[in-house]
């Protein structure tokens, strides 16, 4: 009798095809999150930047943008801003990542808490920025290690290799820094009532203060920037897909999102990594603090290896 081709399989090669199906299935299922909504252009993509800002973050929020912009069911985004801040080149690549999305399509960001330094840099792109009253935002400014000292050894080989000086660090910490203001400019210039040198100082500003000087557009929440969003897409009828952060920690944000009137789908979470700490950071508060800590009241510093150089402002 002639067997069917499944009975001609062994027991090892039926298992093998079934998974094999699984896996072709899944990947087919996969970047359908966003094709459950009504249809094309009808989705706002909510994308969260928790946490400090390193490459992972910036890794998976370029991948989540451009699954955004490459699916037709999204016609808006929401970046829901809770950052202190991190590294430089990491802030950049979102910086990036949201400037190829808001010419592709609206993005509001909205920030409840925190979007300082490195936070800040990554949504200035965005076509507006939302605060809450008492978020805090701005810190325009780069704080980096000051190293000691050092000069050629024998077992270097050539003059300059594995050697560094303050004044490298210095030079360095400020091109980061002008960068970032130059970036400010060229995002809010029109709106900004500050000076340059007044931007460049790192200040952190309330939201209500934010609003009133440029560096953020008007007060609202994330639910606020959801709806305006859509509103400037033109949907009618739309669904809240949220992608949760799984690169840092979730800020506890202020309010209860529960019982909104669209569906909403939530995807992944998990901790925080470590930054390294021998690298230049965008400027955040908890640095500000540590170094005023380690500085006496006369100015000079009690920890001069652990003393950050910064460019934010008046130098520690």
């Amino acid at each position: 009798m002639e067997l069917r081709p499944w009975r001609r399989l062994t027991r090892r090669q039926q298992v093998t095809a079934v998974v094999l199906v699984a896996i072709a299935a899944g990947a087919l299922a996969a970047p359908q999150v966003y094709a459950q909504a009504n249809g094309p252009d009808e989705t706002v993509a909510v994308i969260e930047v928790s946490g400090a800002i390193d490459s992972n973050t910036a890794q998976e929020f370029e991948d989540q943008l451009r699954e955004a912009r490459h699916n037709e069911s999204v016609g808006a985004v929401v970046l829901d801003v809770n950052s202190p801040g991190g590294q430089p080149a990491s802030s950049e690549r979102m910086y990036m990542a949201v400037e190829r999305t808001s010419a592709a399509m609206p993005v509001i960001a909205a920030v409840d808490q925190m979007g300082a330094s490195g936070g800040y840099y990554a949504m200035l792109p965005a076509d507006e920025i939302y605060v809450t009253p008492s978020s805090t935002v701005g810190s325009v400014g780069v704080m980096g290690p000051a190293p000691t000292p050092t000069g050629p050894s024998e077992s270097t080989t050539a003059p300059d290799k594995g050697t560094s000086h303050p004044d490298d660090t210095r030079a360095d910490t400020e091109l980061i820094k002008e960068t970032f203001v130059e970036s400010v400019f060229e995002q809010r210039g029109d709106d900004l009532e500050l000076t340059r040198e007044e931007v460049s100082h790192a200040r952190i500003y309330f939201g209500t203060e934010a609003v009133d000087n440029g560096i953020a557009d008007e007060i609202g929440t994330v639910d606020d920037a959801i709806h305006d969003v859509a509103t400037d897409a033109e949907m009618g009828s739309y669904d809240v897909v949220t992608h949760r952060s799984e690169a840092g920690v979730r800020m506890p944000i202020g309010f209860d999102t529960a019982g909104d009137e669209h569906e909403t789908v939530v995807v992944g979470e998990r901790s925080d990594k470590a930054l390294n700490p021998h690298q230049p950071q965008l400027v955040t508060p908890e640095m500000w603090h540590n170094a005023v800590d380690d500085t006496d009241f006369d100015g000079s510093a009690t920890h001069p290896q652990e003393t950050a150089v910064e460019t934010g402002g008046e130098t520690e």
